[in-house]
């Protein structure tokens, strides 16, 4: 497989996301604007997708509920309380510079998927969501692309 599409799907993965694709592409000796370019494209595309696709995947969710896939379901609640939580304080107190921040702390548990959860939980509108997830995904990878080239150690 091409290495760049490997850094654009690992960039895709819920709690990898762009950040942990940039280690990755980095790790394998990819051109660092390539693995850049790639890794922000996964963000981008995310940022823009999934505020569009939760209430759907929440209407899925419910739906599975009833078949024998109920564990899937449960899963998914499981997240979306953990979403919750982790998110409150931020997005409650500082709106949109809060859930930007939030998406930008390199974590496992932060991140695009879980501030785009978080985003349509607190129900912040798409117009507000789509920037700070854009943001704040963009500033998770300039934070990790330092440690991960070596600048700190």
């Amino acid at each position: 497989m091409n290495g760049l599409l490997e850094v654009f799907l690992l960039s895709l993965v819920p709690t990898f996301e762009g950040r942990y694709a940039i280690v990755y592409g980095i790790g394998k000796g990819y051109p660092l604007l390539g693995t850049l370019l790639t890794a922000a494209s996964g963000v981008l595309i995310l940022s823009i997708v999934l505020p569009a696709l939760l209430p759907l995947i929440d209407r899925l969710m419910l739906w599975l509920e009833e078949t024998p896939f109920r564990k899937i379901a449960r899963l998914y609640l499981y997240y979306v309380e953990r979403a919750r939580k982790k998110a409150r304080p931020y997005v409650e107190k500082w709106g949109f510079i809060g859930l930007t921040l939030f998406v930008a702390v390199p974590l496992p548990g932060t991140g695009v998927w879980t501030g785009a959860l978080a985003a349509y939980l607190f129900g912040i509108e798409k117009k507000q969501t789509i920037p700070a997830l854009i943001l704040g995904g963009l500033l998770s990878m300039g934070i990790t692309v330092g440690p991960a080239l070596g600048l700190f150690g």
